[in-house]
């Protein structure tokens, strides 16, 4: 059972409070099943705009919808009962302005039921992030590579390496003094990471970042192998689900085939059976 679970959910002041502490677990999820499987587990799950690449097929986060977020996030939120539930916000959905940010932001807080959500961006998201946490929307921030700026970015490259890390260093700590209670480091080198958790006062929630970050996250059809179209480097594999799944389904097409399923244990008689 996660570390932080307790009588209710947790609210993002306990996940704040667990800086320097035992590493906060996160894993993303789309779907009720899935929430269920890691409600246990997670201290915090994430639903995250990577559902357009890993269950809609699109080529990036881009094309994700606010209506689709709130769909899933509804989805996600029947399967928890212990771990918070934070949404992201979709590309084009709060960069505009401050006000646009708080209208989207609102809206994922009151459907979906999220303790939080998640956007991309440092300093130039700083003054949005102090509009959303002053109105009473908990904020996650998330620097480093942020798949939404992938066309400015120049492709999924590691963030921060020699002189742009002090860059880096001004967004993480220009999130956390506008009043984010979290921020995920995504893709930095990781003595970049070590330094970043040590100069900021929120946790830091790691992916491709450090051992030595406040948390860890991934997305969790990349760890369970069922998402395998591209693997990161810092994605350990924990089990190769997809690889089963095809040989199960593999097996039922030869089977059905066969004229072997279904078997006579899965058909009905005329008649109900004697008790």
């Amino acid at each position: 059972m996660s570390a932080t679970a307790h009588k209710g959910v947790p609210l993002p002041d306990d996940i704040r409070a667990r800086k320097g502490g035992v590493p906060i677990v996160s894993l993303t999820a789309y779907t009720t099943p899935m929430a269920q499987l890691m409600d246990a587990h997670c201290d915090f799950v994430l639903v995250g705009d990577s559902v357009g690449m890993v269950l809609h097929g699109l080529e990036s986060t881009l094309g994700v919808t606010l209506e689709m977020m709130i769909l899933h996030g509804r989805a996600v939120k029947r399967g928890l009962s212990r771990a918070m539930m934070v949404v992201d916000m979709p590309f084009g959905s709060y960069e505009e302005s401050r006000e646009q940010a708080f209208r989207n932001a609102a809206r994922i807080m009151a459907e979906t039921g999220a303790g939080a959500v998640k956007l991309e961006g440092g300093v130039q998201m700083a003054p949005t992030i102090a509009f959303l946490t002053g109105r009473g929307i908990p904020v996650m921030a998330h620097v480093g590579l942020t798949p939404q700026s992938i066309n400015t970015l120049g492709g999924y490259k590691v963030q921060g390496r020699g002189a742009a890390g002090e860059a880096l260093l001004a967004d993480a700590r220009a999130v956390a003094e506008a009043g984010a209670f979290a921020v995920v480091l995504e893709k930095l080198p990781a003595a970049l990471a070590d330094r970043v958790t040590e100069a900021v006062d929120i946790p830091t929630i790691g992916i491709g970042a450090s051992a030595g970050c406040d948390g860890q996250i991934l997305v969790v059809d990349d760890m369970l192998g069922l998402f395998t179209a591209f693997k990161p480097k810092f994605v350990k594999r924990y089990a190769s689900l997809g690889d089963q799944a095809e040989g199960a389904i593999a097996t039922y097409a030869a089977e059905v085939r066969a004229r072997a399923f279904p078997a006579p244990e899965h058909v009905f008689a005329d008649t109900e059976p004697m008790k």
